[in-house]
């Protein structure tokens, strides 16, 4: 019973370990929004926004402020950015894609892993366009 014990700790570790640690591919995870809509998902959210890319800056410099949030690929200057915003506690990974297109920005920001997020992710993102909102001249 002890060693059954023990195998269930060692594959909880294993498997937290392979969240917090799993790599994350570029090519599959900086991909095009393609947002037409608001949309609230189970797995996500995505918005659009009119803005260029004085904007677009304004909104990556939120974005690089939020705790445990950094860049998987992509920059302003080439019109697409992917973020990766770990949770603090188990490091769970939600990507944000961020596209500048004639002049709409596109966000997308969805879960890697499991079926919901509970509306992490909308939080997220509706915390960051507020505060694109409060800095905004027009």
């Amino acid at each position: 019973m002890r060693l059954f014990f023990y195998l269930v700790v060692l594959c909880v570790i294993g498997g937290l370990a392979w969240i917090r640690f799993a790599p994350s591919d570029p090519a599959y995870w900086n991909v095009d929004p393609q947002v037409t809509a608001d949309q609230d998902l189970a797995d996500g959210v995505r918005r659009r926004i009119s803005g260029g890319e004085p904007v677009f800056e304004r909104l990556n410099a939120i974005i690089l402020a939020t705790p445990r949030t950094e860049v998987l690929d992509g920059s302003v200057s080439e019109g697409q950015v992917t973020y990766i915003t770990r949770s603090q506690w188990m490091g769970f990974p939600d990507y944000t894609t961020v596209k500048l297109s004639d002049g709409v920005l596109e966000l997308w920001a969805r879960l890697r892993f499991g079926r919901a997020d509970m509306g992490v992710n909308r939080d997220r993102v509706e915390g960051w366009l507020a505060q694109l909102g409060a800095g905004r001249d027009d």
